[in-house]
């Protein structure tokens, strides 16, 4: 059965706990089957409530089993296991020494699967070393958006690339750029690239009323007193001491 794409780009430790979690749209994956839970979310779970996290874990453990279980009954050409490997990797998992072992498999001896152990480590060492060479080779320099002339304070806030921005930006715009915001972002990160993008509705060198600004906002958001207060508080706007002229912070 082939996997999903999610399944193959997770990280390693995403990979062993089985699920990935979106930072943008907060929803926590299942990686074998889907399932989805949302962050914020209270989930039936037996006789009992869960937040999406745990709901998420509880799936996996009801539906999957153990994680260790799934990835070692992979096919070969997933997991790279032989069956030998895969069987004798239970038995190290369940703690039993060579001599336990020997007597289970009822052949071989205690040096045999001493080998086996050292092979086995050499072949996660293999696997390291190659996971390093192929994520070396894909990697490219992250390209930070550079952040506006108006910043008020420089911090991790600002630190967000192109890819992060895209994905922002189409979250919360579900209509294209210039339609309105499906709503607007509580997490500052967020909040910033949408405000850095609704700022391009405005011209550089030009001075706004108040009301040409909410005018402008309206079409983003119905709130736009409150779009509003974060132009200026976050330095993308200024505006004179009456409050009765806008513009852009330059």
């Amino acid at each position: 059965m082939e996997k999903s794409e999610e399944f193959w780009t997770a990280s390693v430790e995403e990979m062993q706990s089985g699920y990935i979690f979106d930072e943008v749209t907060e929803i926590f994956s299942c990686l074998i089957c889907g399932q989805t839970y949302e962050q914020g979310v209270i989930y039936p779970f037996g006789e009992l409530w869960c937040e999406a996290k745990k709901a998420m874990k509880a799936h996996i453990h009801e539906q999957h089993g153990s994680m260790f279980d799934y990835l070692i009954s992979l096919d070969k050409k997933w997991n790279g296991l032989s069956d030998h490997q895969k069987e004798l990797l239970h038995y190290f998992k369940q703690g039993k020494s060579d001599k336990e072992i020997v007597n289970s498999l009822e052949g071989g001896s205690a040096s045999t699967i001493r080998n086996h152990r050292f092979k086995l480590r050499e072949k996660e060492k293999q696997a390291k070393a190659f996971l390093s060479i192929m994520n070396l080779l894909e990697k490219k320099e992250e390209e930070f958006i550079p952040y506006h002339k108006g910043a008020t304070m420089v911090d991790d806030r600002y630190a967000t690339t192109e890819q992060e921005r895209e994905k922002i930006l189409s979250t919360y715009f579900k209509d294209g750029l210039d339609g309105k915001l499906s709503n607007f972002p509580s997490k500052e990160k967020r909040k910033l690239v949408v405000l850095r993008e609704i700022m391009n509705r405005f011209d550089q060198g030009k001075t706004y009323t108040e009301k040409e600004v909410n005018e402008q906002l309206k079409q983003a958001h119905d709130d736009f007193a409150t779009i509003r207060r974060y132009l200026i508080e976050y330095g993308f706007m200024d505006r004179s001491k009456d409050c009765t002229e806008y513009w852009v912070n330059n």
